[in-house]
């Protein structure tokens, strides 16, 4: 009796569906990503074992449940951890503690990281699926074309009543070769006990192996504790902080309601549409501040964001958490402009690229009528390697450089010269003093920085204005902030006229060290430098020889 042989669409779709399965499980299951964990490097590998299991070479592991889906797993080979480590005492213990900003990091925004590392694990999954997929083809096809047009009907003879079978061996063998890639049995993972540790914090429930489990035992009250007055000081800075400005637009709107309107927290006054800024600088990886930054955006509903640099703290790739930390606070639609500080590196750049940020590169940029023209910083600083030069060029080089820039974007100057309204609108620059030619030079009005961990301004200088945004991770002048803040963090408000194209007001936001926060009220940028009546132009190419020769003048030359 003759087997009843599937109509070749049937056959066809179940090889289609086995082979599809087949790719889909080999992308899964060899899908890794190079990341970090605070401090470290580490590498993330899919598992099938439904566990999160953190390597951790001779100090042991860390098991927790998984946060992937259906029984994924995932196992984290951490980087940096010494191999030679043959005991656990108060030296090798120092050199974890030196890492603890960095582990706060990770603390501070877990779900920042988990989303980092799920979003890495899926493209490569997809990649190596379609790379799976596309080998099965490619191997179908050679082998339909090796075998020639009768061996293949002899086999379709043979195997096509066989179709159900077969693409249920592959099912099961898929299954089989999915579960090899387990790192730890059911047994063995429900033989470990809970440490109480973690009990409140985010890797609750977690399970502690080999020698990492005494210096967990012997030293975690001091690091526990540290995480948990993180957690206590910025949830409490957070509350203060809205309360203070919602208590600042209440005061507004009922001044507004009693008087001529003078402008809002929306951003706007009678008969103007300003554009409104939110600048923030210096944040050095501290991502406690994240919250923060997002509620304020949120209230704020600002039309741009700036980012002043220094957003990491020695541009290293286990950092990119911090940018895309700071970048979930940014809201949907609000483009970000950064120009990168000399804490930050190309690496930094790269992934604020990736979080679809402006990245400031010496060139003018046009963001929501404003134009805008900065670079990242000609310096960079890292911690143990002092501070060289990121390219040839010196700071007052490229301060030269960009006074160019922003003289040629303001157009050749006639026998009247230019007006302002041809200016470039804002130069972003992290260090202020690469900005003094372009000021000087009468060909940029407005200046803002970063860099000094301090507040300075607004002040005039040359035929514009700057101002230097203080650290808003709370970090002081050599030193960076993670944990409870160990200076004031300052956020700054600014407002621009698009009709007048220039800044009219500023407004300080700021969060101290108790963890209280002032919403200060608006304040006025000192007015416009006046340029001369003649502008006459040079034979450089629109650099204004008339303009940047003569003295800067003073806040009283107004």
């Amino acid at each position: 009796m003759s087997r009843t042989k599937p109509p070749l669409w049937l056959r066809w779709t179940l090889a289609g569906v086995a082979a599809a399965l087949v790719a889909l499980t080999f992308g899964i299951t060899t899908a890794q990503a190079d990341l970090s964990l605070g401090p470290h490097e580490a590498t993330y590998s899919v598992t099938a074992d439904d566990s999160l299991v953190a390597d951790l070479g001779p100090l042991g592991t860390v098991v927790t449940d998984s946060p992937l889906p259906f029984t994924l797993g995932v196992r984290i080979t951490v980087h940096e951890i010494p191999a030679d480590l043959s005991a656990v005492d108060t030296a090798s213990f120092d050199a974890l503690v030196g890492d603890l900003d960095g582990y706060l990091q990770f603390f501070d925004s877990p779900q920042q990281t988990v989303r980092t590392v799920a979003w890495a694990l899926i493209w490569d999954a997809v990649r190596g699926a379609g790379v799976a997929a596309v080998v099965l083809v490619v191997a179908g096809f050679g082998l339909r074309a090796l075998l020639g047009p009768a061996r293949r009907r002899e086999l379709g003879r043979t195997l096509a009543p066989r179709t159900g079978k077969i693409t249920g061996g592959v099912l099961v063998a898929v299954l089989v070769a999915a579960t090899v890639t387990a790192s730890a049995g059911p047994e063995e993972r429900a033989a470990l006990p809970a440490s109480p540790v973690f009990a409140g914090t985010a890797l609750e429930g977690a399970r502690i192996t080999g020698r990492l489990a005494s210096v967990i035992d012997t030293y975690s009250g001091q690091l526990v504790e540290t995480y948990q007055a993180n957690e206590v000081f910025y949830a409490g800075a957070r509350e203060r902080l809205n309360e203070a400005w919602d208590a600042r637009v209440a005061q507004e709107e009922a001044a507004q309601a009693g008087s001529e309107p003078t402008g809002s927290a929306s951003g706007t006054s009678a008969g103007t549409d300003y554009v409104t800024f939110l600048l923030v600088s210096d944040l050095h990886c501290n991502t406690g501040m994240t919250p923060l930054i997002r509620d304020l955006a949120d209230r704020l509903r600002p039309d741009v964001m700036l980012n002043a640099g220094d957003t990491t703290i020695n541009g290293t790739s286990v950092e990119s958490v911090c940018v895309d930390s700071f970048a979930s606070a940014v809201p949907d639609g609000v483009p970000f402009v950064v120009s990168d500080g000399n804490h930050d590196s190309r690496l930094t750049t790269a992934t604020e690229l990736a979080n679809r940020q402006i990245v400031l590169d010496g060139s003018v940029v046009e963001v929501e009528g404003v134009r805008i023209l900065g670079d990242r910083d000609p310096l960079e600083t890292r911690i143990g390697g002092g501070t060289v030069m990121a390219r040839e060029e010196t700071p007052d080089e490229a301060g030269d450089r960009l006074r160019d820039v922003a003289c040629e974007a303001a157009g050749e100057p006639g026998l009247g010269g230019f007006t302002a309204e041809d200016r470039v609108d804002l130069l972003l620059v992290h260090q202020p003093a690469v900005g003094d030619a372009a000021l000087e030079s009468g060909c940029v009005p407005f200046q803002i920085s970063g860099h000094m961990h301090k507040r300075i301004g607004p002040d005039v200088v040359g035929y514009g204005v700057r101002y230097v945004n203080a650290s808003t991770g709370g970090a002081t002048k050599g030193n960076t902030s993670v944990g409870p803040l160990r200076d004031s963090s300052e956020m700054t408000v600014l407002r621009f006229d698009p009709e007048r194209r220039q800044f009219v007001d500023w407004q300080l936001v700021e969060v101290t060290t108790e963890g209280e926060a002032v919403v200060g009220e608006r304040q006025q940028f000192p007015p416009p430098v006046p340029l001369p009546d003649e502008v006459p132009g040079d034979d450089t190419g629109g650099v204004l020889s008339g303009i940047g020769s003569s003295p800067s003048p003073s806040a009283q030359d107004n």
